[in-house]
């Protein structure tokens, strides 16, 4: 299969060095042997040529929100819309709510503020490409979140601070999810460390950092992207 993957932003520059981009991620998370790969600069106007120019499409998270007036933003949207059944598709992050702004529902600044650290969403739903587990737990890293799920998809995943964490489109083959499961441990510690003057504060930075210690379940959601790309139901 080749997977396209629409790289809406970069990790800050300073840790690109240590970690990779987020399309390098990806490759990990997935396998780098799994897939075809072919990475587009979209935060850079770099757009497919045609919707059908990859198997399935990949968006990854940006800094940016789904609102903020850049030129890339609205593009971005109507390639999505133009690859509407065409190939199957998974958001994560920025994806996930950029795929809801796109398919007529609505993803915006949360007043519950950051969701940082590891985070665990209880399973509603199991699609058959998931197993029988009660939750999942990965890192996150948000303060967007999609507030209202696009017609024609189901919420499958989610907990108190991000209700509609795992969404399913039921009217095309595409699935979309706010948590990162290609974020390692040390980068979402990293990150975190990054961003802790000007955005969390040491007592929310310290505790998210020591969240990340705990096991979580990236391998298990790399292997449902996985298995959802190869029998998208």
């Amino acid at each position: 299969m080749k997977l396209g993957i629409l790289e809406t932003g970069l990790p800050p520059r300073a840790l690109i060095p240590a970690y990779g981009t987020y399309g390098d991620m990806f490759r990990a998370l997935l396998g780098p042997d799994a897939h075809a790969y072919a990475s587009y600069d979209v935060a850079a106007g770099v757009l497919p040529a045609t919707p059908t120019e990859c198997d399935a499409w990949l968006i990854t998270g940006a800094s940016a929100g789904v609102y903020d007036p850049l030129p890339w933003i609205e593009p971005l949207k109507d390639f999505l819309r133009a690859a509407k059944g065409q190939a199957p598709m998974v958001g994560v992050c920025f994806g996930h709510q950029i795929m809801a702004e796109a398919f007529g529902g609505r993803a915006e600044k949360s007043e519950r503020g950051w969701g940082v650290g590891l985070q665990t969403y209880g399973m509603q739903d199991h699609p058959g490409w998931t197993d029988d587990v009660a939750q999942v737990a990965a890192p996150g890293s948000h303060q967007d979140q999609v507030t209202i799920v696009p017609p024609g998809a189901r919420v499958v995943a989610g907990n108190a601070h991000c209700p509609n964490g795992l969404i399913v489109y039921g009217d095309q083959p595409a699935i979309s999810i706010q948590l990162h499961p290609e974020f390692e441990p040390a980068y979402a510690a990293a990150l975190i460390e990054y961003r802790r003057a000007d955005r969390y504060g040491d007592e929310m930075a310290d505790a998210a950092i020591a969240s990340l210690s705990q096991p979580n379940d990236r391998a298990r959601l790399g292997g449902w992207i996985d298995r959802f790309l190869a029998n998208p139901r």
